[in-house]
């Protein structure tokens, strides 16, 4: 039985009427499984950003896994707050929601899970499925790999050669990543950067380079935060 959520989610870091400034995902498709009283449950976990992408990904493990007893299955989607999950022919409440509720107790969006049973003959019962769903959720987050991803400044400079070993030193020592150097003319750097670290860059810029490189904001989008793996 398949159900929707059309709500905010919790996971998103938010100020009034704001989007939200960072979310955390799986970093990487990933699959894990263990037995249960003869049951095999294969838990297999991937990021997704759209609808269109988790059912591509469940549609192949149902192809995979097409002698499998039960393909569950659940996702969350920033984009639109969607929420689905699928008991797959199990008791209804005893399998896709406690897929989708681990992925909300985790915080995760933009993920989907699909739980893969072989039946081994021995009934779990209902409390029994609902532990065993869950934690084949789990530990598929747990091969997938939390991530925080937060949302940067794309930013641009360019400068003199005689000034680019000030400007490529500042830009990493105030938390930027270069994404890209040219050498032209000038050394055009592009760059990512926490928006929390842009006045600090800038004054040190300037002090550098006595005013003569001048940041530019090409947009912004999200990259994975370091020291948030899990």
């Amino acid at each position: 039985m398949g159900g929707a959520v059309s709500r905010r989610l919790s996971c998103f870091t938010q100020g009034k009427g704001e989007r939200a400034v960072e979310y955390v995902t799986v970093e990487r498709a990933a699959a894990d499984e263990f037995i249960e009283k003869k049951s095999r449950f294969i838990g297999s976990c991937r990021p997704v950003q759209t609808e269109e992408e988790a059912l591509d990904f469940i549609a192949k493990l149902k192809s995979q896994y097409w002698d499998a007893s039960h393909n569950v299955y659940a996702y969350i989607l920033r984009e639109g707050n969607i929420a689905r999950f699928s008991d797959d022919g199990e008791p209804q409440g005893t399998a896709g929601i406690p897929v989708i509720d681990t992925l909300k107790k985790a915080g995760v969006v933009d993920a989907v899970v699909v739980a893969t049973r072989y039946f081994g003959g021995i009934l779990l019962g209902g409390g029994g499925l609902i532990r065993a769903y869950s934690h084949t959720a789990s530990i598929a987050l747990a091969a997938a790999h939390k991530i925080t991803m937060r949302e940067c400044l794309l930013l641009s400079l360019s400068c003199d050669y005689s000034l680019y070993g000030k400007v490529a030193a500042l830009v990493p020592e105030n938390g930027g990543v270069v994404d890209g150097t040219e050498f032209l003319e000038r050394v055009n750097l592009r760059f990512h950067l926490d928006p929390e670290q842009l006045p600090a860059l800038e004054k040190r810029l300037a002090d550098a380079t006595s005013g003569r490189c001048a940041l530019v904001e090409e947009g912004k989008r999200f990259f994975p935060f370091a020291g948030t793996f899990s």
